[in-house]
C-alpha cells in the first residue's frame, strides 16, 4: 500500500470543464513511447519539458499575441522568465560576434548595461542615438548594423521615439527592429502591424499589472527569427513558471479596464503636477509642453498611457523628504502595478549611469518616475500635493 502512492494518478475526467485555466505546475511530461516523443520533438507539438515549454505559458502567449496582433502562422508569442530575458533571448538567438547593435539612448538602465557592457564582452559593437531623431539614428548606423532596439516611450523621461522614421530606415537598410512596448502597452501601439520585426514587453508589469509575476513576453511574425529566439530561450534557461504565467493571465483578464482607468488618472495628475509650485517639470506624453506632444498625438492616437514623470526643485534631501511623506504610494523600483508607485531613478533603475550620464538625460536627484494606478485621481493628487510641499520646505 505505501508503496503504490508513488505511482502517478490519472488526471480526473469531467463532463464539465474548469472555468479558470488550471494551474499545471508539472516540470515533466510522459510520452507512450520513443517514436511519440520523436514526433513530439519533430513537430513541436505537445510537452516534454518544461524548460522548452508547458501549458500555462502557451495559454498566457497566446493571449498576449492577440493583443499584439500576432500572425498565429508565425508560431506565436514566448513567454520568457523576465522582461530583462526577452531581450536576452533576441540578442542571443540572432546576434554574433561582429555584429553591430544601435539602441536608443534612453532605454531602459538594464538594457543600457548589456549595451554598454554585455554585448561587448561577446564581441557584438554596440552605440546608442537619440531615438527622438530618425536622421540621428541613421547616422549611427553602421555597415555591420544587423540591429536597431528601441523604447516607444523612453524609460525614464517619457520621449516619444520618432517610430514611423525608424521603422522605415530599417526597413530601407534590412536591419531588424526590436521594439520594447512595455512603456505604451499594447492598447496604444502595435509594433508588429507598425512594420517592426520583433515586438518584446516586461509582462511584470502592466500586462500582468499586481506586482507578483516576474515575466517577459518577445514576439515576431517571421517564423524563422522566432525559431532562432525561442532556441536560445529553451537552451539558456530563460523559460517562465507555470505559477507566475497563471497569474499573469489572471492579471491580463483586467487589463483593458486597468489602462483605461490608470491613464485618466496619470492625465489629470500631470495636469495638477505641473500646477504645484515646488514641481520644476512634468513629463507627459499628450500634454502640449511635452517637447513630442505632435508626435504622441499622431503615433499613440491621442493616449498618453499611465507614465509620467516629474522633477522637483531641489536634489535628493528634496527626493528623500517626499517619498516619506507619501507613505500611501509605494516607493518601489517598478511601474504597472494595479496601485500608484514612485521611482527615483537616480537610486533605481539609473544608478549605474555617472552623474553626469544622467545629466545628459535631464535626470536629476530631484527626478521622480510615477506608474499610476487605479486609484481616485483626487485621492492621488492630494497625497502627491501634501508631500511636495513637505519637499519644499526640507
Amino acid at each position: 500500500m505505501t508503496s503504490s502512492i508513488v505511482r502517478r494518478t490519472a488526471w480526473p475526467t469531467s463532463v464539465s470543464a474548469p472555468v479558470v485555466t488550471p494551474l499545471q505546475p508539472s516540470v515533466v511530461y510522459s510520452s507512450p513511447d520513443p517514436d511519440a516523443l520523436d514526433a513530439q520533438y519533430a513537430d513541436a507539438t505537445g510537452y516534454t519539458y518544461a524548460r522548452e515549454g508547458h501549458p500555462n505559458a502557451q495559454v498566457l502567449a497566446q493571449k498576449i499575441d492577440l493583443l499584439e496582433q500576432v500572425d498565429p502562422g508565425s508560431g506565436g508569442g514566448i513567454v520568457t522568465g523576465s522582461g530583462m530575458s526577452a531581450i536576452g533571448a533576441v540578442f542571443l538567438g540572432l546576434l554574433k560576434a561582429g555584429d553591430h547593435v544601435l539602441g536608443g539612448d534612453q532605454l531602459y538602465g538594464r538594457s543600457l548595461r548589456l549595451m554598454s557592457q554585455d554585448l561587448p564582452r561577446m564581441g557584438i559593437e554596440t552605440s546608442l542615438a537619440d531615438p527622438t531623431d530618425a536622421a540621428a539614428m541613421e547616422a549611427a548606423l553602421r555597415p555591420n548594423t544587423r540591429m536597431i532596439l528601441v523604447e516607444v516611450v523612453s524609460n525614464p523621461t517619457i520621449r516619444v521615439a520618432d517610430m514611423e522614421g525608424i521603422t522605415a530606415l530599417a526597413k530601407a537598410r534590412g536591419i531588424l527592429l526590436v521594439v520594447d512596448n512595455t512603456f505604451t502597452t499594447p492598447a496604444a501601439y502595435n509594433p508588429l502591424v507598425a512594420g517592426a520585426d520583433i515586438v518584446v514587453h516586461s509582462v511584470t508589469k502592466l500586462l500582468a499589472g499586481h506586482s507578483d509575476a516576474t515575466l517577459g513576453y518577445v514576439a515576431t511574425q517571421d517564423p524563422d527569427l522566432r525559431r532562432a529566439i525561442n532556441d536560445a530561450n529553451v537552451t539558456w534557461g530563460l523559460t517562465p513558471s507555470p505559477f507566475d504565467c497563471w497569474l499573469a493571465e489572471r492579471g491580463l483578464h483586467s487589463f483593458h479596464l486597468r489602462y483605461r482607468a490608470a491613464q485618466e488618472g496619470a492625465t489629470k495628475l500631470a495636469d495638477a503636477l505641473a500646477q504645484m509650485p515646488g514641481v520644476a517639470r512634468v513629463l507627459y506624453p499628450t500634454r502640449p509642453d511635452h517637447p513630442d506632444h505632435n508626435r504622441a498625438v499622431s503615433l499613440l492616437g491621442g493616449q498618453g498611457g499611465h507614465m509620467l514623470s516629474f522633477m522637483l526643485h531641489g536634489g535628493r534631501a528634496q527626493a528623500n523628504a517626499l517619498t516619506r511623506a507619501a507613505p500611501n504610494i509605494a516607493f518601489a523600483p517598478t511601474l504597472g502595478d494595479i496601485g500608484t508607485t514612485l521611482s527615483h531613478p537616480p537610486s533605481s533603475s539609473h544608478r549605474g549611469l555617472t552623474p553626469e550620464a544622467r545629466a545628459a538625460l535631464g535626470i536629476t536627484e530631484g527626478f521622480f518616475r510615477a506608474s499610476v494606478g487605479v486609484e481616485d485621481p483626487a485621492l492621488l493628487i492630494e497625497e502627491l500635493g501634501t508631500a511636495i510641499r513637505v519637499a519644499s520646505s526640507a
